[in-house]
């Protein structure tokens, strides 16, 4: 039966709203039943009836972080089973979720500890305003005004990666909710944390750094100018880093202000961005002057057209190394998803606003492309003396210009400055007044990097929030009802101004640039990944995706790393792969129902299946055990030298059995089941804890020796403690334990049994354990409160004078006899034996009779372990008297063909004596 978390209360919330409130997250939604509740649904009116079910109501399937609702929770199947034999209680309408009591508690569900008034009157934004706006003014680079000219070819290539990545990013944003953190939160809730944490911390960096290149970019066309009017300060490289630095100074004003001002100066950005673009295109249709055309500018014509449609690469430029020139200018399609938490609706504002970004933005470069390479030709001197009649004959690359009235066969000879080849101010020159294509030079710089300095520490804050790398939780505050990331702005200006000071960003750029491409290529594939699973929780309200056209965006932005720059896309790999190998090896408590989670699961189903068709053979196999032990951490010898037996190539199953009517037992073993697993995680066992629930205690074990396993995958052995009050026991108890052992040789289990002189059940200690660190917890909570909050240092003092009344052994009921406290101390140091590094001896095996080599295989394998490197096999076999070293000598022939060593054989000639009362 699938175990689900306990849910009650009533299915209506006040605090909703239909219009503007959260659909479900299913994703993210914890199923955990370790949390047992004592109290009972109470009755509702529903459909003119009196009943306790729920009708269904989105409050059932928030997450307990939700910023626009408490998650309400309905009646259990147990509750509305049991109901008809308790009273009813009533309960709250809402419960919170205790983020400390579940395994993998969604990171997101840390904002719950946050009063939910206080973001109520933030600045959400639509999709215009929040994505439409900020992608295109990212687009529209500086390229668009100095390079497009240059590159008309690369940009649909660009077009082509960028359009396939917009629509697998859709597909993941309407697959549930989108919180803040942009392209780490798609990554990360897809893929996981470890891909999640390496993209996020470089695509973070990347932003920062961005915000320095655009402003240097912008910094360089002020300098430009101020020498251009001989109004220079210090010196054009030192000018430079003023510049920069007054106006990075400035943008950081504008978005600490709060993101309502920067949208407003984005909205005025774009504004003279818009103008700028029409005055190229009025530019066009304006009568060339004779100054415009000794430049190459002829108004529209079909032969400079059709001249120009031809590709021409000069200087060693080939298409790839043009493409890595002007792919940077079409990596502003996350600008929008970078501030998903700032969107009133991120599921619906991203996917529109970034395609419609992609088509507007692509339209324009497209159309601007089209008019310059129909009105200019390629090479022109700017020199009027150049015209010649009408008709004159031209040699060379000048003939199209000759039929206009000008020769420029000079520049075949020597390189001219004008033309669509030469001249990277054509725009200025084209356009109908110059000063507009300037001001959209500055507005294009400015706007990318007041996009970069917002983008940059909300990711961050993102990635920090969910505590991935503990170091960086310091960003995680935020300020103010839009939760803004102040401390991560204060970090952004930092790393910027320190790449402006440096001057030279062309070494870095290339980097840069792959750790965008980077973002894209996993985005790709985490929509790829994700359909691959075929989860039942991938279902995306956008549907114009396609696995296969995902992988194939995935695989060319790796190949567009390469081809911008070969050692930048090996160094953003190496860095991943290193970050990546941390957070794995960190393994940071989140559970986002990623798909590498789906994946696992389908191929452990698939790989289960293929045993299933694998016959048995003695050269494969090996002991599969089931322990009882009870509780996991009840017999730590049985399970320790269980797992010493499997390590982490057989199967382990740690099992108990719970004895009583189902009623009452049934809460505890549910409540307990995720524990106990979680428990041997975290020991590193590699076991599974099951458990079943029955009227006594054979029965169980009976259950557990026929239904454990699957397929293939299924227990062999049985290990099982000696029961050492065997003399004081009742005699049905002791039949039991002996019934057991019958039942595994029926159902054809080995079996082992282990035997310590101090015992294995370790239960009361651990239980006056828990007790006593939950009275520790308990009196600290209690000072606390009495203190006003002050005592910070009082529950490791607390904990630190519990462990040490744990260390003798002391039950919470008080101090027990010495005698009593000095066997708990044995006990417990005995239950570590199979944990240490065994001391230099010999395993002794005594083969008295073939069983079909279990005896002697399990001791075998101990030896294979570390723990036990230092031990010896010493074989005891029985023998008849005479025959001492013939029977030596076959039972060493028989372990050398069985390719086992062992120290020394003995042989037990007297077997056939029986004891006496003497011995």
């Amino acid at each position: 039966m699938e175990r689900f978390k306990s849910n009650r209360g009533a299915h209506v919330n006040s605090g909703y709203d239909p219009t503007l409130d959260e659909p479900p997250v299913y994703e993210e939604t914890n199923f955990s039943n370790e949390e047992h509740r004592a109290v009972r649904p109470s009755v509702m009116s529903a459909f003119g009836h009196d009943t306790l079910d729920r009708v269904p109501n989105i409050d059932f399937y928030r997450n307990a972080g939700s910023m626009s609702g408490q998650r309400a929770v309905r009646p259990s199947l147990q509750e509305l089973h049991d109901v008809f034999q308790k009273g009813p209680i009533s309960v709250p309408e809402t419960v919170e979720d205790d983020g400390e009591k579940s395994d993998g508690t969604p990171s997101d569900d840390l904002e719950s500890a946050a009063p939910l008034d206080l973001n109520k009157g933030g600045v959400k934004f639509g999709w215009i305003r929040g994505v439409l706006v900020r992608c295109m003014l990212n687009i529209w680079g500086v390229m668009l005004f100095i390079r497009l000219s240059w590159v008309f070819g690369q940009a649909g290539w660009a077009c082509v990666v960028t359009t396939i990545t917009g629509l697998s990013m859709s597909a993941i944003c309407t697959n549930g909710v989108v919180r803040g953190g942009g392209a780490y939160y798609l990554i990360s809730r897809s893929l996981g944390p470890e891909f999640g944490g390496s993209i996020g911390l470089i695509f973070a960096f990347a932003n920062a750094v961005a915000v320095a290149m655009y402003v240097v970019g912008f910094a360089e066309t002020v300098v430009d100018l101020l020498i251009e009017h001989d109004a220079l300060m210090v010196d054009p490289t030192n000018d430079i880093r003023i510049v920069g630095c007054i106006t990075v100074v400035l943008l950081l004003g504008i978005s600490v202000a709060g993101m309502e001002w920067e949208a407003k100066a984005q909205i005025l950005l774009l504004v003279i961005l818009l103008v700028a673009i029409v005055n190229v295109f009025v530019g066009t249709a304006i009568p060339a002057t004779e100054d415009k055309k000794s430049k190459g500018f002829f108004s529209y014509q079909s032969q400079i057209f059709l001249e120009n449609f031809t590709p021409n690469f000069r200087g060693g430029e080939t298409f790839f190394s043009v493409f890595a020139i002007f792919f940077p200018a079409a990596t502003g399609i996350l600008a929008g998803a970078n501030i998903s938490g700032d969107l009133r609706d991120a599921q619906a504002a991203i996917p529109k606003g970034t395609l419609l970004a992609i088509l507007i933005t692509g339209v324009t470069y497209l159309g601007i492309a089209l008019c310059v390479s129909a009105t200019v030709v390629r090479d022109a001197t700017g020199n009027r003396n150049d015209s010649v009649p009408l008709g004159t004959y031209c040699n060379g690359s000048s003939e199209i210009a000759c039929n206009f009235g000008y020769d420029f066969s000079s520049c075949e000879v020597e390189s001219c400055k004008f033309g669509l080849m030469n001249n990277f101010q054509v725009m200025t020159m084209v356009s109908g007044f110059g000063p507009l294509i300037i001001a959209g030079t500055f507005s294009a710089t400015l706007s990318s990097a007041l996009a970069s300095l917002v983008s940059a520490p909300k990711v961050f804050q993102a990635l920090c929030k969910d505590n991935i790398y503990s170091a960086l939780h310091f960003f995680a505050k935020g300020h103010g009802k839009n939760n803004e990331p102040i401390r991560g702005y204060v970090l952004t200006f930092i790393i910027s101004v320190a790449f402006i000071l440096i001057g030279n960003l062309n070494t870095i750029a290339p980097i840069i640039s792959n750790f965008f491409l980077a973002s894209y290529a996993l985005i790709n594939f985490s929509c790829f990944h994700a359909s691959y699973a075929r989860s039942p929780g991938w279902r995306p309200a956008y549907k114009y995706y396609n696995m296969w056209l995902s992988l194939l965006g995935a695989l060319l932005c790796c190949v567009v790393m390469f081809v911008i720059n070969w050692w930048a896309a090996l160094l953003t790999y190496g860095i991943e792969i290193l970050l990546y190998i941390y957070v794995t090896v960190k393994k940071p408590n989140v559970n986002w129902g990623s798909s590498t989670q789906a994946v696992t699961f389908v191929s452990s189903v698939s790989n289960a299946l293929s045993l299933s068709g694998v016959e048995d053979h003695v050269k494969n196999f090996r002991p599969q055990i089931l322990t009882l032990t009870g509780s996991a951490r009840n017999r730590p010898p049985l399970l320790d030298l269980a797992h010493s037996f499997t390590k982490n190539y057989g199967l382990c199953i740690t099992c108990e059995v719970f004895v009583g009517p189902k009623s009452e037992v049934l809460p505890e073993m549910n409540a307990g089941m995720e524990s106990n697993q979680l428990w041997l995680v975290k020991r590193k066992r590699k076991a599974f804890y099951a458990a079943v629930a029955c009227e006594n205690f054979r029965e169980g074990t009976e259950t557990l020796l026929q239904a454990s396993g699957l397929g293939r995958m299924k227990p062999n052995t049985l290990m099982i403690g000696f029961k050492k009050n065997w003399q004081t026991a009742g005699k049905d108890e002791v039949q039991s334990y002996v019934g057991i052992l019958h039942d595994a040789f029926d159902f054809e289990y080995g079996t082992v049994m282990l035997r310590m002189d101090e015992g294995l059940d370790v239960s009361h200690i651990i239980k006056a354990e828990d007790e006593m660190l939950k009275a520790a917890k308990e009196q600290q909570e209690n000072e606390m409160m009495a203190n006003g909050g002050k005592g910070k240092g009082l529950f490791r003092k607390s904990r630190k004078s519990s462990q040490q009344v744990l260390t003798t052994r002391v039950s919470v009921n008080g101090a027990p006899p010495p005698q009593i406290a000095k066997m708990n101390e044995r006990l417990m140091e005995s239950s570590g034996l199979f944990k240490k590094k065994q001391p230099k001896g010999t395993i002794d095996v005594w083969w008295l009779f073939d069983d079909g080599g279990l005896t002697l295989l399990l001791p075998y394998i101990l030896t294979t372990r570390k723990k036990w490197k230092d031990c010896k096999l010493r074989i005891f076999i029985a023998g008849e008297p005479g025959r001492s070293e013939a029977d030596k000598e076959e039972m060493r022939s028989l372990l050398h063909k069985f390719r086992i060593k062992c120290s020394d054989i003995n042989v037990i000639d007297e077997i056939h004596i029986k004891p006496s009362g003497d011995r």
